[in-house]
């Protein structure tokens, strides 16, 4: 009888494997094909008042959602096969984990090691495998609680900066590139006043938080105090401009935002400051004011921060120590403290409270350039980074951050709302996450090629008092956008 040989035996099993394997994908789509048929049978013989083909789109989703879980499930009884083979021939060699002498210690560790490193394998590709699903039912759910209502279009360049009056009446601020800003109707969109006062690109912008005066910063080494009085429209029923999307279509960077944006000629301007801030030998980034709004602190290139008195627009301190240009300055809304935020990896908290003593505190929680830190309503500071982290301090015990939110892009100025302390963090690759202060990610807003911004998002800034709008973002493709975000539903879902 003739014996055959390794290759051919070898061949015929890979043969029978193909063989087998391809039965099994006829015999997958002909499950599937059934499955499809007896769900239009159920979608026929149920009394919904769903559209047909609605239902059908809803029982197909679901069809996929049970076949990633379906192998899913494969994939895991295969890794469990795999821990028990290891578990089995450790075994046979001797090195149980249990009842092990002292001798064998490191081959002990050697077989933990192993069996954690599959055992991490194992929630990795679940991770992994759900991933997508997971996202998908985000996706959905943030459409529906975080809606796009109103864009703000006219500046002629990105936009830095925004800011929401804290007086009545209650207007969105702007600061651009195109050496403007503005202030908007929220409810309309209309510019109701533009700034044209500073001789370089408007950095930052802020308001008194008693009287009709805002500050800006410049990249003309100034900052200036002027005083507004604006009338709001009448308000037009707000158009739902919101359509269900992807949130990661993606598109080309050339867009209609690359065209010359006509801005309002009807708007009135104002072209002189009430006060003007002179003392930095650099680029003014930022500038905030302290709580009374009797004084300002500004953030330059110049590596320094300077506290000015807003009645005699005088220096009052020049806040050093930091090693490279400044990128951001924020004010406590109750209390006078100021943090100051650094390309050096730092950022600084001064305390003022005491008029006798100015005490400062220097945090190194970043490996790159802070991009902004705010204090929030109680005992806490949020800091960003283009390291793309964010990382939640208690002002009581900042030697270690309370929460670290890891992202996959720099993060640029955050904001996070005073009631439900929700932080919303603008990213470089167009993208606006919600997260609340333990880190959880709560949503993303939506973006597309029809809705969303088409470049680096620069700022975020709540309003959660608004009806209309209670999250306000700005970017680089010239426009801000003001979005209604449904916070208790958003809570609720987390």
């Amino acid at each position: 009888m003739p014996v055959e040989s390794g290759s051919s035996a070898a061949a015929r099993q890979a043969k029978q494997k193909r063989k087998s394997h391809s039965l099994s994908i006829r015999r997958t789509n002909s499950t599937e094909q059934d499955r499809s048929g007896l769900q239009r049978d159920m979608l026929e013989g149920q009394d919904s008042k769903l559209p047909l083909s609605l239902r059908s789109n809803l029982l197909d989703l679901f069809s996929q959602i049970e076949r990633e879980f379906e192998n899913l499930y494969i994939e895991n009884i295969e890794l469990r096969r795999e821990i028990d083979t290891l578990n089995d021939r450790l075994a046979a060699e001797g090195h149980t984990f249990e009842g092990a002498d002292l001798a064998k210690g490191a081959l002990k560790t050697k077989a933990s090691h192993s069996t954690s490193q599959l055992s991490q394998k194992l929630k990795t590709t679940y991770k992994a495998s759900t991933s997508k699903i997971v996202s998908s039912f985000k996706a959905t759910t943030s459409r529906a609680i975080c809606q796009l209502v109103k864009e703000y279009v006219g500046h002629r360049d990105g936009i830095w900066d925004l800011s929401v009056t804290r007086t009545q009446p209650v207007v969105l601020g702007t600061a651009s590139a195109d050496h403007t800003a503005m202030l908007w109707s929220i409810e309309t969109g209309k510019c109701l006043l533009k700034y044209m006062g500073h001789q370089g690109s408007v950095n930052s912008i802020k308001f008194h938080p008693t009287e009709q005066m805002a500050l800006t910063a410049s990249g003309d080494q100034t900052a200036h105090i002027w005083r507004y009085l604006v009338q709001l429209p009448t308000p037009q029923p707000v158009a739902d401009i919101s359509t269900p999307c992807e949130d990661d279509v993606d598109f080309s960077d050339k867009d209609e935002a690359d065209g010359e944006v006509e801005g309002p000629n009807d708007c009135p301007s104002i072209r002189v400051a009430t006060t003007t801030l002179r003392s930095h030998q650099g680029v003014v980034i930022a500038a905030d004011w302290l709580v009374g709004g009797k004084q300002v602190v500004t953030a330059s290139w110049d590596r320094a921060a300077n506290l000015y008195d807003v009645e005699t627009s005088e220096l009052v301190h020049s806040l050093t120590g930091h090693d490279q240009e400044l990128t951001h300055c924020c004010t406590h809304p109750t209390q006078r403290l100021v943090v100051t935020s650094s390309r050096d990896t730092t950022f600084r908290l001064w305390d003022f409270r005491d008029p006798s003593i100015h005490s400062v505190n220097v945090f190194q929680g970043h490996t790159d350039t802070v991009t902004s830190a705010v204090f929030t309503v109680g005992d806490n500071v949020v800091s960003g980074s283009d390291d793309r982290t964010v990382k939640v301090w208690d002002l009581k015990n900042m030697r270690s951050p309370i929460a670290t939110i890891r992202t996959d892009s720099a993060v640029n100025r955050i904001s996070v709302s005073a009631n439900q302390k929700i932080i919303a963090l603008p990213h470089d690759n167009r993208q606006v996450r919600l997260f609340d202060m333990s880190g959880v990610r709560l949503a993303r807003l939506p973006r597309s090629n029809r809705q969303g911004h088409r470049r680096m998002v620069c700022c975020s800034a709540w309003c959660e008092d608004n009806i209309t709008c209670n999250l306000f973002t700005c970017g680089f493709d010239r426009q801000a956008i003001g979005w209604n975000i449904n916070i208790p539903a958003l809570l609720q879902e987390k």
